[in-house]
Formats: structure tokens, C-alpha cells, sequence
């Protein structure tokens, strides 16, 4: 191991202790807005970092499943925790994040990776079966909890009646363990990575041993508690930040998307470069499919349990383009290899989205 390896490794270690003793001492102490933004962001960076030991531990594509599920949970804490924190702005803010990640992934994330990984090796491939069924997923769950609540009559507006709500939740989860029992057990070779992507020396590096990994996980357990009080803590005060700036409120949830998505963007970004581009997909798509399947039936149950109404309805431009990157994401992903051009365009299509955000 090497010392810059070694130094890491201790970085991380020490982050998810940091944060974790922030967040117990926010309850006694005033601290810092900035101090507490750069230990949450520490900690959110060495929570994906342990997930990531522990996927290397369990190996493909179990890895990339537990990567997606540690990202959804800090997800959701953030958002309960928000939620919680400032009731009368919480109705949209899950709407909002979970659309913010389902662009943040499909455009920028993915357009980052084919754009990267194109100009590295001109063209890469990728196995359709497992791409396309998870893009068939992402496509039903992003309609039902996005834009269905649109043209619902039992409630008004872009709302789900309290039955509607815990159905939708339901269907959520039912497609989302389906699909990850489709990906781990039933058809795992279709989210393997074939042919040169096998050649790759990543892909066997010597896992983790089971004293490193038993401390990744309790130390991304520590990351996980720490990431949601330190939220609940900076909530207020982001809150009014944004008030001051005069932004429109659909840019916490872009931030919450950013924040939450950065470091496991940079490890697809690198699998992409390094002609991996299977995996590359697989924690981008699967993401994507968590961020929904899981963080719609937590929000459903926490509005149910306080009975706060939760509006998921798009509005008419943000529907446009949902609509706009899943048939680009389904014609980029057809026929099972990618050029730069590709890449292009999504990274046009997030900026599209982006300053449609805060110039509405």
C-alpha cells in the first residue's frame, strides 16, 4: 500500500469520527454554518467511500446495489430531516430532490461519463439487456411518482389521496426489489461487465479483508447518523440563505441532489475512463432507480404518519423535460455502445434543466 493510499484511507477514517462528534456537540454548542457544511460534506464523501469498500468486498453487481442504497439512505435522511425542520416548504421539497437526482443522473452524470469515457477510447460497449430493463424501471417510476399525480381527481393539484400515496408507495417498492432481486441473483451476468472490460486490473484488485471491511461498515454507520443531525442542524440556516439570494425553491433539492451524488458521479466518471463503462452505468442507473423506488415510500410514510401532504406533480416544464431525457437516455442506450456525441447531449440537456432552474 502506498503512502498516498495509507493517507487516504486515514482521511476517511477519520471523517465519518469527526462528524459524528460535530453532530453530538451541535446539540450543546453553537457552531460555525460553514464548519458544519464542510463536516457534512466530509461526511457524506467517507459514507460513499466506505460503501465502496464494502461493494468491493461483495463484488459485482451486488457492489454497485449497496453503493446506491447507502447514497438513497443519506438521501432520505436529508429530506425527512428537512422536512421536518421547516414543514410549511416541505411539501415540494421531495418532489424537487428526487427530480433534481433523476437529472442530475441521466443528464450530468451519465453525459460526464460518456463524454469521458468516449474521448479516452473513441467507443465503448456496454450489455443492453441489463441497461435497458433498468431504464424500463427508472422510466415507469419516474412517471408514476413525478407526473401522474397530475391527472389524479381525488385530491386537487399535484397531490395523491392518503390511498393513492400508500399505493404508489407499494408499486414502488414492488418494482424496485424486483428489479434489484433481477440484478443480484436471477440475471446477474446481465449487469456484468464482458468482453475487454473484464481485462481491466480494478476489477481484480484484492478485495478488502474482513477487519477492513467490518470497520467501512461501522464507520459508514457513524457517517449516516452524522450526515442527517448535521442537516438538521445547517437546515435553518440554509433555508434562509437561499431566501436571501432570492432563489427559487426547487434549488435546495438541486443542492441536496449535487451534494449527495458527487462523490459516487466521480467514481462512475472513473470507472468510464477506465473502459468500464458496465459499471459506470450500472451505479448511475441504479442510483437513479433507488432514489425513486426508495425515497417516494419514506416520504409517503412520513406524510401519512404527521399527515402533511406531500406534492409530487411536475409542473409542465419540468414534465417536458423528464419526458425529453428519458427518450434521449433510451436512444443513447439502444444499441449497446456510446460515441462522444452522446455524452454531448446529456451534458446540453442538464444545462438546459439547469438554467431553467433558476430562470424559470
Amino acid at each position: 500500500m502506498t503512502a498516498k493510499l495509507r493517507l487516504a484511507n486515514r482521511t476517511h477514517d477519520m471523517l465519518p469520527v469527526l462528524g459524528f462528534v460535530a453532530a453530538i456537540a451541535s446539540f450543546a454548542l453553537p457552531l460555525g454554518a460553514w464548519f458544519v457544511a464542510l463536516i457534512l460534506i466530509g461526511a457524506i464523501v467517507a459514507a460513499v467511500h466506505h460503501a465502496e469498500v464494502i461493494a468491493h468486498r461483495v463484488g459485482e453487481p451486488f457492489g454497485t446495489l449497496i453503493l446506491a442504497l447507502s447514497v438513497t439512505v443519506i438521501e432520505v435522511g436529508l429530506i425527512l430531516t428537512l422536512m421536518q425542520a421547516e414543514p410549511e416548504k416541505a411539501q415540494t421539497l421531495a418532489r424537487d430532490t428526487v427530480f433534481a437526482a433523476v437529472m442530475v443522473i441521466l443528464n450530468l452524470l451519465m453525459g460526464l461519463c460518456l463524454l469521458s469515457g468516449a474521448i479516452r477510447h473513441h467507443e465503448q460497449r456496454f450489455q443492453r439487456t441489463g441497461i435497458g430493463a433498468a431504464l424500463a424501471t427508472l422510466t415507469v417510476l419516474s412517471v408514476v411518482a413525478l407526473v401522474l399525480p397530475n391527472f389524479t381527481s381525488s385530491a386537487p393539484g399535484p397531490y395523491y389521496s392518503a390511498t393513492q400515496l400508500g399505493f404508489v408507495a407499494v408499486v414502488s417498492l414492488i418494482l424496485y426489489a424486483t428489479f434489484a432481486l433481477v440484478q443480484t441473483v436471477r440475471h446477474r451476468d446481465y449487469f456484468l461487465p464482458d468482453g475487454d472490460d473484464q481485462d481491466e486490473p480494478e476489477i481484480h484488485a484484492v478485495p478488502p479483508g474482513n477487519r477492513r471491511t467490518a470497520l467501512s461498515a461501522v464507520l459508514l454507520l457513524a457517517s449516516l447518523v452524522a450526515v442527517v443531525l448535521l442537516a438538521k442542524y445547517l437546515s435553518p440556516v440554509l433555508g434562509a440563505l437561499l431566501a436571501d439570494w432570492g432563489a427559487p425553491p426547487a434549488v435546495l433539492g438541486v443542492l441536496i441532489a449535487a451534494v449527495i451524488l458527487a462523490p459516487e458521479g466521480l467514481a462512475a466518471v472513473r470507472a468510464a475512463k477506465a473502459n468500464r463503462l458496465q459499471t459506470s452505468l450500472n451505479l448511475a442507473l441504479g442510483s437513479a432507480l433507488a432514489t425513486i423506488g426508495l425515497t417516494i415510500p419514506a416520504v409517503a410514510i412520513l406524510s401519512l404518519a404527521i399527515d402533511l401532504p406531500i406534492g409530487l406533480g411536475l409542473d409542465a416544464k419540468s414534465t417536458v423535460l423528464l419526458f425529453l431525457s428519458l427518450i434521449v437516455a433510451s436512444q443513447t442506450l439502444a444499441n449497446g455502445r456510446t460515441t462522444v456525441l452522446q455524452g454531448v447531449i446529456h451534458l446540453m440537456l442538464f444545462a438546459i434543466y439547469l438554467f431553467t432552474t433558476f430562470v424559470p
